[in-house]
């Protein structure tokens, strides 16, 4: 069984019904997601997906690249969606240094902001890194990680992932370690320890081979999970046990 700790089902299923999306997962093996909001209306989407469907949860939050955006109201807004059931998360959330679509003194305060709502709602925190993991981990150590936080599609270096397992981080891969060139992520897919690593497919983006350059969605979580196993000498079935396991620790959902 897989659990994909990181999809986007509120874009997903501007293709498909996302009963049919959910159909393909389970045919795969997928029994559990995450469906991870990143504005008012996917926060909102992600909730109600969640309440509607086993095997969904939610994590709400407002994305770096919209930091510009935030206000009292959204952060009274995630104050109270966070409290509703089947959400487990928060974000996602952290610093973007690659698009620059909010100013960088923006996203930081907003960043902040989402460490301390996981904190006040033991919530898992979902961190976005793009060109920023130094920064990010500088404001994480800073402000005093969450008890349970993940680096969503992780990217950093040898030395970044030292300091972030140093932390107490989950680290969690997506499709792009399945990419030819992608042997730096799957050697970091080997540094991990087992009880800190996840997989994800960040559906609808990132899909792994054989079917990159198509829409990616939670069925192919399997695809990751094998590329991951291939990098570390291990069989996709003790891979699929053990990154479940560690997404139930990571979203308190034992």
């Amino acid at each position: 069984m897989w659990f994909d700790s990181h999809c986007h089902l509120h874009i997903c299923e501007e293709d498909d019904a996302v009963e049919r999306v959910l159909e393909r997962a389970s045919q795969r093996g997928v029994k559990e997601m995450v469906s991870v909001g990143i504005d008012r209306a996917s926060n909102a989407r992600s909730v109600e997906l969640a309440l509607a469907h086993d095997g969904v949860y939610a994590s709400v939050g407002l994305h770096p690249n919209d930091s510009a955006d935030w206000s009292d109201e959204i952060a009274a807004e995630l104050d109270d969606l966070v409290r509703k059931p089947r959400v487990v998360g928060v974000g996602e959330s952290g610093l973007d240094f690659y698009w620059d679509k909010a100013p960088r003194d923006a996203q930081e305060p907003v960043f902040r902001a989402h460490i301390a709502l996981a904190k006040d709602h033991d919530k898992a925190l979902i961190i976005h890194t793009r060109e920023s993991m130094d920064e990010a981990l500088g404001v994480l150590e800073a402000a005093g990680s969450p008890p349970r936080f993940v680096f969503h599609c992780w990217s950093g270096s040898e030395a970044q992932l030292a300091r972030a397992l140093e932390m107490g981080a989950y680290v969690s891969f997506a499709g792009n370690v399945s990419f030819k060139n992608a042997e730096p992520l799957r050697a970091a897919a080997r540094l991990v320890p087992p009880e800190r690593l996840l997989v994800e497919t960040d559906s609808p983006f990132l899909t792994p081979v054989p079917f990159r350059g198509k829409r990616n969605e939670p069925a192919h979580v399997a695809l990751v999970g094998e590329a991951v196993a291939g990098a570390r000498g291990e069989t996709p079935e003790a891979i699929a046990a053990l990154t479940s396991r560690n997404a139930r620790a990571l979203f308190a959902l034992q």
